[in-house]
């Protein structure tokens, strides 16, 4: 049996969270990603059990599968400030509890930033946020915990895979995890991806440093900023500094094609239609 090809954008939730899966239908979407709240703001309400029947009607209706939520920008898990740890830590376990009410595959999420104190120590706030949450995982879930690759700009971690692998090997046994590449954020953080070639050698070391069995999604992103620029700036497909070779490579490697992709591309939701159409167009 042919596996579906999953490919989507961050589609949104305005006026009700059903409302980005219908959204996402318009787009010509099979999966979809959410902020199941408001991602600035770090006071969210929990789900009612009208909204949660209204989601599985639009799941129904619209057929869209393996859906990841975006949790909030305001979070750091290896936050040195107290304050801010604890607020960070008490929104994304709220995070996860809607993402399980919702039956949702993935929550993505930024590692953090190390804004005192090193790198390592950082990491370690992280893992230890992260088996804060183990309780909440009993081995039925399907939610899994997607690592970002970030950009590295600032004091962000997450941009070297030594880093992603340094979290993963730590909670491993404690919470579902795994990987989303950006591929606007580790081209700027300096992997090359621009051509097949390019995407082999930076696959080769993510599956020695990681592991490909953590990789479990992607953001397709171009890149409006060059290799190593460690600068955040997303474009549309193939207008960028990455280029489209790297995207049709990204669909037509069988270790790839059937992940879910998510873009998150700035042109909107008429850009995501051709956008889905062209990447669709590439698979073998």
């Amino acid at each position: 049996m042919q596996k579906e090809i999953l490919l989507g954008a961050h589609t949104s939730a305005a006026g009700g969270v059903q409302n980005a899966l219908y959204e996402g239908k318009e787009i010509g979407a099979t999966t979809i990603q959410l902020f199941t709240s408001n991602q600035r703001q770090w006071n969210a309400r929990t789900l009612s059990e009208e909204t949660v029947d209204k989601w599985k009607q639009a799941l129904d209706e619209t057929g869209i599968k393996e859906v990841m939520s975006h949790d909030s920008y305001l979070i750091n898990l290896g936050a040195p400030d107290p304050e801010v740890l604890a607020k960070s830590r008490h929104a994304f376990r709220e995070e996860l509890l809607r993402s399980l009410q919702l039956g949702l595959s993935y929550v993505n999420f930024h590692p953090g930033s190390a804004l005192q104190g090193g790198v390592t120590p950082c990491l370690d706030k992280i893992v230890e946020s992260l088996k804060g949450v183990k309780d909440l995982f009993t081995g039925k879930e399907k939610l899994k915990l997607l690592l970002e690759t970030t950009a590295g700009q600032g004091s962000v971690v997450g941009a070297k895979f030594e880093e992603l692998a340094y979290v993963i090997e730590r909670v491993k046994d404690d919470v579902p995890v795994g990987v989303c590449i950006d591929t606007c954020h580790i081209f700027v953080a300096g992997y090359d991806i621009r051509t097949k070639e390019a995407l082999d050698s930076t696959l080769s070391e993510f599956d020695r440093i990681v592991g490909l069995k953590y990789l479990n999604a992607f953001h397709l992103n171009d890149s409006k900023k060059g290799l190593g620029s460690r600068v955040d700036r997303h474009e549309d497909l193939g207008k960028g500094t990455i280029g489209m070779e790297c995207f049709k490579a990204i669909m037509q490697d069988p270790r790839l094609k059937h992940l879910p992709k998510y873009l998150e591309t700035p042109g909107g939701k008429e850009t995501w239609k051709k956008e889905i159409i062209e990447l669709r167009s590439f698979v073998k």
